[in-house]
């Protein structure tokens, strides 16, 4: 009796040394993210975005190619919307499908802050933050990390999954201060090691193949437009006048905020036009939503075939971002 009793101590300690073993420390995964092969890779993920009581969901497509070639597809499959981010070797643009419009950026992006569908943002995230929190479950090891916004202020947390197998990403969640997730990435499919045609990051191509994914070519010149205005109230700001100009290919609405942090905030709908690219100065920045340009006076972004752009010098760039981003909440004036 007592020489089974040995054994059977035996095997379990056996059991547990094997299952210590088998277990990585936080140290043993940060080293292994940061040895991790991203020569390249094709990933499918949904991404959701809380905009108060609403939610918008948008299918994205990323592909990588070292050393630092990005195409990546925004797509809100109710609304027919298309958006894509596209570095090459001639610089970073924003396409803009319905409008067959581009803008090109002198920008350091995607390097320049936090980006949640980004597998290598997340590894930089996780490795510059030295006080991130670690745990793990069955099949996954979870990381929450400082984010790296522009403004992070108001989106300072993320909790990243990743799986146990591979370190391949699970799931992301953007979290404000009250660690509510406002933005949440699920990814759906990950390809390591992918191929590419010699063309695929070409900015023409990705131009055409993405407007002959589009329903329609809608001019939407003649149509009304639903006039936005910020759900963000500025304390001591309020707005004081709203002018509509006709254009000979549209509608222009012009809504002037005074107080404190005034600001004018400029819509506007034109029919598309032949492709034209725009050279824009200032950062690029992602408003959920859709690919906006912030400068030290003005925010500019083009959603579902409207212009908009917000000029102050009165707001900060973090409040612009924030004020651009309550415009798609469709406050009630």
């Amino acid at each position: 009796m007592r020489k089974k009793l040995m054994l059977l101590m035996t095997g379990l300690m056996a059991i547990l040394i094997l299952a210590a073993c088998g277990s990585k420390s936080q140290e043993d995964v940060v080293k292994e993210l940061e040895g991790k092969d991203l020569t390249s890779y094709k990933v499918d993920a949904k991404m959701t975005l809380k905009m108060g009581e609403d939610s918008q969901v948008y299918n994205v497509e990323i592909w990588h190619k070292d050393p630092s070639f990005y195409r990546v597809n925004l797509k809100n499959a109710e609304k027919d919307q298309s958006q894509m981010i596209l570095r090459n070797n001639q610089g970073v643009f924003v396409l803009t499908p319905a409008l067959n419009k581009s803008f090109k950026f002198q920008s350091d992006w995607p390097q320049n802050s936090s980006q949640a569908y980004l597998y290598e943002s997340l590894i930089k995230d996780i490795v510059a933050d030295k006080e991130a929190k670690f745990s793990e479950t069955k099949d996954h090891y979870v990381f929450e990390t400082k984010t790296r916004y522009q403004n992070n202020s108001m989106l300072p947390f993320q909790e990243i999954k990743l799986k146990k197998k591979d370190l391949a990403p699970v799931s992301v969640k953007v979290m404000d201060p009250d660690r509510n997730a406002l933005v949440t990435v699920e990814f759906e499919k990950v390809k390591f090691k992918a191929s590419f045609d010699k063309d695929d990051f070409e900015m023409k191509k990705n131009m055409t193949r993405a407007q002959l994914d589009l329903p329609a070519m809608s001019g939407g010149g003649d149509e009304a437009f639903t006039i936005k205005y910020p759900a963000l109230e500025l304390k001591g700001t309020k707005l004081v006048d709203e002018k509509e100009i006709a254009l000979e290919n549209g509608k222009r609405v012009v809504l002037t905020y005074d107080g404190k942090k005034s600001y004018t905030l400029v819509q506007e709908k034109v029919k598309a036009k032949e492709a034209s690219t725009t050279y824009v100065e200032g950062n690029l920045v992602d408003l959920g939503f859709t690919i906006g340009a912030v400068s030290s006076h003005s925010i500019t972004w083009s959603h579902d075939g409207v212009d908009y752009i917000i000029a102050s010098k009165n707001l900060t760039k973090g409040e612009m971002i924030e004020v651009a981003k309550s415009v798609q909440a469709e406050a009630v004036k």
